[in-house]
């Protein structure tokens, strides 16, 4: 079993973002960093409030304005502000939704668990972007790993694998991924799962034994500069630019 080598009182945050981001296969750097970064603590009182007069609570700092659009699948504030891995597993589900249907590169789609606005998404990214280096050495010590973002290995042509196989008659069994990486739906975290999830740190070292493999994304120096947004040519504004100004080349 991997020793987990952290604080007790980090022990809860850890195993259940590891948890979390196996069951919804998101980069568990990612999510080490994201719950880093949130810090917070069970409990529905919390003073930093919001500008805007909304405030976030419990571990992953959900924000009010977000519990809002939860209410509909049941999900309360005392939902997310329990201890446990519950809040873990919905902010796991969340940053999965980022990461598969927001523009921009992955930190860029992470950090927007916390803000979409780009002043304050891009401060969050760049932290995000160091956190999740960290943690990605600290998995790969303990843990085997696979780079959730890179393409799926590709099973052998059969064409290939015949001509490779031994002269004697050798039934050739194409190879499949270890770890199916290909995004599809997976359902929103309910209350209720809460009542299985370990929450004591003897019950969570136990539950961690069974992780063979960890989803990752590697962290590279090209992460650290965000994703440009190619410019558009609007062929009718530079008509009617042309029509005022004349054609002439700009510099």
């Amino acid at each position: 079993m991997p020793y987990l080598d952290v604080p007790p009182a980090m022990v809860e945050r850890v195993v259940c973002s590891i948890t979390a981001a196996i069951k919804y296969q998101v980069p568990a750097n990612i999510m080490l960093a994201v719950a880093e970064k949130e810090g917070g603590k069970p409990g529905l009182e919390n003073k930093n409030r919001n500008d805007n007069g909304t405030y976030d609570m419990g571990p992953m700092q959900f924000n009010t304005v977000y519990l809002r659009d939860l209410a509909k699948y049941g999900i309360t504030a005392e939902d997310v502000a329990q201890p446990g891995c519950y809040s873990f597993d919905l902010a796991a589900w969340r940053i999965r939704g980022h990461i598969k249907n927001d523009r921009g590169d992955i930190w860029t789609k992470a950090a927007n668990y916390h803000s979409r606005t780009p002043y304050y998404n891009s401060i969050y990214r760049s932290d995000l972007i160091r956190k999740a280096a960290k943690w990605q050495t600290w998995i790969e010590a303990r843990f085997n790993t696979f780079d959730a973002t890179a393409p799926a290995p590709q099973p052998p042509q059969p064409q290939l694998a015949a001509q490779q196989a031994a002269p004697q008659s050798v039934s050739v069994k194409p190879t499949q991924p270890e770890v199916d990486t290909a995004a599809h739906s997976l359902p929103l975290p309910t209350a209720a799962d809460s009542s299985t999830t370990p929450a004591t740190p003897e019950q969570l070292v136990g539950f961690t034994a069974s992780v063979k493999t960890l989803p990752v994304s590697r962290v590279s120096q090209n992460d650290y500069r965000e994703t440009v947004q190619p410019l558009q040519f609007n062929k009718a504004a530079a008509d009617a630019l042309a029509a005022v100004y004349g054609r002439v080349k700009l510099r």
